[in-house]
């Protein structure tokens, strides 16, 4: 009898032909992730759980596993659904699929850029809603980005990805925040490494790449809006957390900023009544960054190479940092 994995989603063939070479594989059909009695049941007698960020992997789910769990392995580059400590304490390798998803998701936020800054939102509902009547003038009105200021909050490998796409196509100035000086980066882009609020009162375009922690909880809420230019546009594709919605809501309807681009939000999806579904300058996508048949086909495959070796006992390849 082979051993079991259980993966919380249907994910490309890639990964789930190489689990399935090896082991028996249980797989969640529906739509929808399991909720938390499924996933207590369907985890008993796993080695391995493949599970995605909308599954909470804590204490209680590893003991429902029972002590043959060898391996967790996020389908996400994120991992603050996982009691990492938790696992580690009980010899369970966590893993993640890190840079794979870095063009995929600077492309989403580029995209976010220009949506927002160019009113796609509102452009596209006018024609669909038959509201576009005759050319106008002074109708739809955005901004240009070239030579415009970009804010990167977080300048890691994505975060780079932006500013490099950004630049090299309409010659945007760079400011960032990091943890460590980046002279590589201050290099390439003639870039100055700056603190949160001088990056917020200088950026035309500030877009946020920072991993959700204790720290970078709501990092941006009412008084980091203030601190924004009138035709700021804040782009998210990192966390929906990293931002106080209510905040944004405020800033958004009272013109504090100009636009917003969300690929996550807090919680997902963004709940019916929400009111940021209601504004026009609110461009909200749900949570596409790294959907590209390429990029999610090595995600798949990251994660069960994760799965194959923690079974094993060997190093898992792409462990959580």
């Amino acid at each position: 009898m082979r051993n079991k994995i259980f993966v919380t989603r249907i994910i490309p063939d890639a990964g789930l032909k190489l689990l399935r070479e090896q082991f028996d594989v249980d797989v969640w059909q529906e739509f929808l992730p399991p909720n938390r009695e499924a996933l207590l049941s369907r985890v008993q007698g796993a080695v391995g759980l493949l599970s995605l960020l909308s599954d909470r992997i804590d204490t209680e789910v590893m003991d429902a596993a029972g002590p043959q769990l060898r391996g967790i392995a996020n389908f996400a580059v994120g991992f603050n659904n996982i009691d990492v400590a938790a696992a580690i304490a009980r010899g369970i390798a966590v893993g993640n699929t890190p840079d794979v998803l870095t063009d995929a998701t600077a492309d989403t936020a580029v995209g976010l850029v220009i949506a927002a800054v160019r009113h796609f939102q509102s452009s596209i509902l006018q024609v669909r809603n038959l509201q576009w009547k005759t050319w106008e003038p002074i109708g739809q009105l955005g901004h240009d980005l070239n030579g415009k200021t970009l804010g990167i909050v977080g300048m890691g490998r994505i975060g780079a990805a932006v500013a490099r796409k950004l630049v090299g196509g309409w010659g945007m100035k760079v400011v960032y925040t990091s943890r460590s000086p980046k002279p590589e980066i201050d290099k390439e882009f003639s870039a100055t490494r700056v603190s949160l609020e001088q990056l917020l009162s200088q950026s035309d375009v500030i877009s946020l790449h920072t991993d959700l922690n204790e720290q970078t909880k709501h990092m941006i809420s009412h008084r980091e809006f203030a601190i924004m230019k009138p035709n700021a546009v804040i782009v998210n594709t990192a966390r929906g957390g990293v931002v106080d919605q209510d905040a944004l809501y405020s800033a958004l309807k009272s013109k504090v900023i100009f636009a917003a681009g969300l690929d996550v939000t807090d919680p997902e999806p963004l709940p019916a009544d929400s009111p940021l579904r209601e504004l026009d300058n609110c461009t909200i996508l749900p949570h596409i960054g790294s959907a590209t048949f390429e990029a999610r086909d090595r995600m798949a495959v990251m994660a069960a190479q994760n799965l194959i070796a923690a079974s094993t006992g060997k190093s898992i390849p792409f462990p959580v940092r």
